[in-house]
């Protein structure tokens, strides 16, 4: 796995490729000298595990033949300074799932990704505590 970066102005703004040809940009807030045109790499740590999770729990739900009629998560990060750094110390992750699904399922997929698939949130593990919890169809889990 191999990705590029290209600085595209004389501040904070980056594009980023991979391999396939997928652009992401990434800048600095505008309060750090930014100008706000693209994720931060703190946000983008956390779109991944987003991302990581929502493919896990799918994939897992889909296989179950569980019917899957929205999917939508939020994912909150604490940070913590530690010298000049700010790394995560907690990250809340909420997968909310409306379909024709059993409780027992979504809750086993949300299981099985954060504690054995999730290859990001696993990455976090040794420096932040990842939480996650599950509404369905508007009801908490």
């Amino acid at each position: 796995m191999k990705v590029a970066l290209n600085r595209l102005n004389d501040d904070y703004h980056f594009e980023l490729k991979n391999e396939r040809g997928h652009i992401v940009h990434v800048d600095n807030k505008a309060e750090n000298g930014g100008h706000d045109l693209g994720a931060s790499p703190m946000e983008l740590l956390l779109m991944g595990v987003a991302g990581c999770s929502a493919i896990d729990v799918i994939m897992i739900l889909k296989k179950q033949k569980q019917e899957i009629t929205s999917y939508r998560t939020e994912v909150n990060g604490e940070r913590e300074k530690i010298g000049g750094a700010s790394p995560f110390k907690l990250i809340n992750v909420t997968i909310y799932l409306e379909g024709n699904i059993t409780e027992e399922k979504a809750q086993r997929a949300a299981e099985l990704s954060f504690e054995k698939y999730c290859s990001v949130s696993k990455t976090l593990e040794p420096t932040a505590q990842v939480k996650y919890n599950v509404v369905l169809n508007n009801k908490a889990l």
